[in-house]
């Protein structure tokens, strides 16, 4: 019954993707949020396989025998076929392949002809005949009326930011110098050069009283001072007038550092961040490693800690490439670039200390935005070069703003401002002009999720899509009347590929595969490259006409030893939520004998994923591949797995990402209690045998959950787990916490080592002694705190080769058996 059901709700489902939809909401899917639904994942190839008895050992062996899928892959610059790398069988290496869309196989690109298919970054000229692209940091271009291909640069220099001007010529930068090279001639032109140091001062005024004495008395002094000035006024006039040699340099200021530095694309100006010198790390901030090579404890250098995090600013400057002005850009025209917006957290933090807080405005520290998912910066020119927009973030994380420059007025004019009481999203920051124009296109979570916006600086923006679903990989077509991009709209954990008309704002759904599909369009702008996955098989490319419905399957990597699995197909639950009126989405995978209504109730296990802003209860191939494959053995073993996306987790919506703000560990553990309960209600499981286990975020979890509410769990794994939140990174910690020295009760609500008195279940701690990401340290300081508590029903597996993400099938062997080890132990 249970089966029969979630397959009608399934087939409803892709049934109702099928149809093009416009702006509104009117067609949504009807699945209500509060409804516990199910969805089963179809499986793309639905071929009888034989059934085959899984083992921890080859589950975590290496993972060549399930599938070597296509990676990086992308476009021949004609759109007559696709190029793609696939892992060396029994190495880390990869090759590239090169398969025409007529022909029935790929063949591999020999190694002396990779430099005529490097280009998947290519840029284009204006009427798109020419195309450079760099490979292994030299510069080539191609002629795609010709077909024919010349290197420009062959050196050790590593060129950067590649882009066609506006008079045809190719700017590059090398380090901190810029330069343009004319495709024709080969002729290269310097058009900047940025130093980090102070400007020559030439010949100045004496210092002081005996240096005064020595100008005034010694002759040969003032030759040499005369001689001086003399030289440095005439090669500043020959870098005014002559346009053979190089120009002056600007001079950035002593011990800065370049953030970013972007050419206009017309040659004239350039836009460059900086700030003060700085390191990644402090003299402390080291990690033994016992296994190196020579036999002898090295100390790997590692980041610096969130507790030790200071505030940053970038300076951006203005910069005229023909008259040398160099001109510092002010944000006070930013809307709230003052505002005290913590002022709230410091005022219950001061209470808690007995003090009082008055709050007051200041200038905060701002900063371009780093976006975790972009390539192409925070800076962006329209094509032809007249407009610049910059994307700026408080160091605080409560402001995101989009400026234009005012080139004449000298100053930056704020035309977006995406305020959030929490912190600001560090992914779905997507935006620039349109093609051709100077009309800007963005992302902004303004609305609760991740949509698509258009506006004419000065004007009104226009939101071009909305509705409960996000907005992935936005790409802008050609002549800049279509956005296209992925999103969860049919489903949330079913990801298809749309297209949203900039100036109607008509929507359609081009994707009707299921599952999670990324993309990619085709130089002609015709056809699809689609990396398409389904819960039961890994990524492979399809191909698909826009305008058709059907696409065509390109590669299929997936190995006869995996098919041959009778692996279990997870429902994807809706599970009410007692705390939220959003479902906790769900993966459930039962045995293949499962029965409802077995006497004798099912023990049970959840698995809590990592990273936190991550979504895996959807309908695709799982990032945690052997954890999958673990769960069909685990259902094997006659228990019940259950996978959710806890409050934090990505592709719900800005309320569900920013629920755990200033207190991780509380939401997300009411939703482990909620999942635990609907297991026992729906899924005929034992409460009383439910055992847990996840790694890094989901190890943080697991402790979180076995120390504040025992009796949830008997058992669980905690993998790489994150103890001490001062201990970790600033970047990822401060979004979600402030600072330690801001927000102290943010970092002890949310850090399980104060609460390790809690423990009364069984727990596995699983370490691995070089990872540079949660750091070892974190599971000594919670071992010891047990310790001290006397507590007896724990233990500690550590890992001394492995860094954050395990190498060695060993090490993965070792790690799950432990963990099966103790569910035996203590759920059966």
């Amino acid at each position: 019954m249970k089966t029969k059901l979630a397959l009608a709700i399934a087939a409803a489902l892709f049934t109702a993707s099928c149809a093009s939809t416009n702006g509104s909401d009117a067609q949504q899917s009807t699945q209500g949020v509060n409804k516990p639904t199910a969805v089963v994942q179809l499986q793309g190839n639905e071929e009888a396989v034989a059934s085959t008895e899984l083992s921890i050992s080859k589950i975590m062996a290496d993972q060549d025998w399930v599938a070597r899928s296509p990676e990086n892959a992308y476009w021949m610059h004609d759109s007559s076929g696709v190029l793609y790398a696939q892992k060396r069988e029994g190495s880390e290496l990869r090759d590239w392949y090169h398969l025409p869309l007529d022909a029935d196989e790929a063949h591999q690109v020999p190694l002396d002809k990779l430099h005529n298919y490097a280009y998947r970054d290519a840029v284009y000229n204006a009427d798109r005949s020419l195309m450079a692209y760099l490979f292994e940091g030299n510069i080539f271009v191609r002629d795609l009326n010709t077909n024919e291909t010349r290197q420009l640069t062959r050196d050790e220099a590593r060129q950067s930011q590649l882009m066609f001007m506006t008079d045809g010529r190719i700017a590059y930068r090398e380090q901190n110098d810029f330069f343009t090279v004319d495709p024709r001639t080969g002729l290269i032109h310097q058009v900047a050069a940025l130093k980090t140091a102070d400007a020559p001062k030439g010949v100045t005024e004496p210092d002081d009283f005996i240096a005064r004495e020595q100008v005034e008395l010694i002759k040969f002094v003032q030759k040499e001072r005369q001689d001086r000035s003399e030289r440095l006024a005439r090669e500043k006039a020959l870098a005014k007038a002559n346009p053979s040699v190089a120009p002056e340099p600007f001079y950035l200021g002593d011990k800065k550092q370049v953030i970013a530095a972007n050419l206009s694309p017309a040659g004239d100006k350039m836009i460059v961040a900086v700030t003060d010198q700085q390191s990644w790390r402090g003299d402390s901030d080291i990690m033994p490693n016992y296994v190196a090579e020579d036999a002898r404890v090295k100390a790997e250098l590692v980041r610096r800690r969130v507790a030790d995090a200071k505030p940053v600013e970038h300076t951006l400057l203005m910069l005229d490439l023909k008259t040398g002005e160099q001109t510092t850009l002010t944000y006070n025209t930013l809307p709230g670039w003052n505002e005290d917006v913590l002022a709230e957290v410091k005022k219950e933090n001061y209470a808690a200390q007995g003090k009082t807080y008055t709050p007051e405005e200041n200038p905060r520290p701002i900063t371009l935005m780093q976006d975790w998912g972009w390539d192409g910066g925070a800076i962006r020119w329209s094509d032809d070069g007249n407009e610049a927009a910059v994307m700026l973030e408080a160091w605080d994380n409560k402001d995101r703003w989009i400026a234009t420059l005012d080139f004449a007025g000298k100053q930056l004019v704020s035309q977006h401002r995406l305020h959030d009481d929490a912190w600001i999203n560090y992914t779905h920051n997507e935006f620039g002009f349109l093609p051709g124009s100077n009309t800007l296109w963005f992302q902004s979570e303004e609305d609760g999720y991740a949509h698509l916006y258009t506006k004419v600086p000065g004007g009104k923006q226009r939101q071009l899509t909305s509705g409960q679903f996000v907005t992935e990989d936005p790409q802008v077509n050609q002549r800049g009347d279509y956005i296209y991009f992925s999103a969860n709209k049919p489903h949330p954990g079913n990801y298809e590929i749309f297209r949203v008309q900039t100036e109607t704002g008509e929507l359609q759904q081009l994707t009707v595969l299921g599952g999670i599909n990324n993309y990619e369009l085709s130089p002609d702008e015709e056809q699809l490259l689609i990396r398409h996955s389904t819960a039961l098989k890994p990524e492979e490319l399809f191909v698909q006409d826009i305008g058709e419905v059907n696409a065509r399957q390109l590669t299929n990597t997936v190995t006869d030893e995996f098919m041959a699995v009778d692996w279990t197909a997870p429902s994807i639950v809706a599970v009410p939520s007692s705390h939220v009126d959003h479902p906790i989405y769900s993966r459930v995978y039962y045995p293949a004998d499962y029965d409802e209504n077995r006497p004798e109730a099912y023990p049970a296990v959840v698995f809590i994923h990592g990273a936190g802003y991550l979504q895996n209860a959807h309908s695709g191939w799982s990032g945690y591949q052997r954890e999958f494959m673990f769960h069909s053995f685990l259902n094997q073993q006659g228990y019940v797995v259950i996978d959710l996306d806890y409050r934090g987790s990505k592709g719900y919506g800005r309320d569900w990402r920013t629920a755990i703000y200033r207190q991780m560990g509380t939401p997300e553990v009411e939703d482990l209690i909620d999942v635990v309960n609907w297991m026992g209600e729906n899924a005929n499981v034992d409460t009383n045998r439910v055992g847990t286990y996840g790694g890094s975020y989901g190890g943080f979890l697991t402790f979180m959950a076995l120390f504040n509410e025992p009796g949830l769990f008997k058992a669980g794994a905690a993998l790489r787990p994150v103890s001490d939140w001062a201990h970790y990174n600033t970047g990822y910690t401060s979004n979600i916490l402030n600072l330690p020295d801001i927000d102290p009760i943010a970092y002890r609500r949310s850090s399980p080592i104060y609460f390790t008195e809690g423990l009364q279940d069984a727990l596995l701690i699983n370490a691995p002694m070089v990872d540079d990401n949660v750091f070892f340290q974190d599971s000594v300081r919670v071992v010891q705190r047990l310790i001290e508590h006397e507590k007896e029903d724990f233990e500690t597996a550590i890992y001394p080769v492995e860094p954050h993400g395990f190498r060695q099938p060993s090490s993965w062997l070792d790690e799950y058996r432990r963990i099966f080890k103790l569910f035996e132990e203590n759920l059966k």
